[in-house]
């Protein structure tokens, strides 16, 4: 049977990735972070002393990063110039400056090129805030996940402790409240629903009620292709 696309988007801390990977486990497809591409790129102009703002700076940058995402015992892997940072990509710092990052047109057009690329043959889930509109504006499966800011902040900070980072559960509302800001307002394919997106509101769900959601909707699909 024909293989998928799969494009889940939303709002940071909506639990996509949690929700992704889970799914391509579930059906043995291939996950792709779009987001840890940006984080890698924005930790990789950190280091360097890149100004964020500058776009054209920043994509000559990127010409010259590798970027690869390879499956590890644990989940996805994050390769920058074949060096491991799938953990240092999560800090707060990165994590308050990739939207500074992605809100650049050259960096938008280029990133979607190579996330095109991995997804040329099917079978892939894939997570961020343009998939279904942007990058796979054709994949069988669209769907976008929504949270109040006081629910993906509560996540966030679990997810921090549990990583041993250290959080500040108003400060992420705050964070997470502008993020939804720049995401939105971006002239570059912004966060939005696309039409034939399915929405699916996860305030009051439990991951696997969420992934349950979506295995139904691709399990429909499979019966039309």
């Amino acid at each position: 049977m024909r293989k998928l696309s799969i494009a889940i988007d939303g709002p940071a801390a909506a639990g996509k990735s949690t929700v992704a990977k889970i799914i391509a486990e579930k059906l043995s497809y291939i996950y792709i972070d779009t987001g840890a591409m940006y984080r890698g790129l924005t930790y990789k102009a950190l280091k360097e002393d890149c100004n964020l703002d500058n776009e054209e700076a920043l994509f000559n940058l990127l010409k010259i990063t590798k970027i690869d995402l390879l499956p590890g015992e644990k989940g996805q892997l994050v390769y920058l110039d074949g060096n491991e940072v799938t953990n240092e990509i999560r800090s707060s710092e990165v994590t308050n400056q990739v939207s500074i990052v992605a809100k650049h047109r050259q960096i938008r057009e280029e990133m979607v090129r190579r996330q095109q690329e991995f997804a040329a043959q099917g079978g892939v889930v894939m997570d961020g805030r343009d998939i279904g509109t942007h990058v796979l504006p054709y994949a069988e499966v669209k769907v976008f996940l929504l949270a109040s800011v006081e629910e993906r902040a509560e996540r966030r900070y679990q997810e921090n402790i549990q990583k041993g980072f250290p959080s500040d559960l108003e400060k992420l509302k705050r964070e997470i409240a502008q993020r939804d800001k720049i995401d939105s307002e971006r002239e570059v394919a912004p966060l939005k629903k696309a039409d034939d997106a399915i929405e699916i509101d996860t305030t009051s769900l439990s991951i696997y009620e969420v992934v349950e959601k979506i295995l139904e909707l691709v399990n429909e699909r499979k019966g039309s292709y």
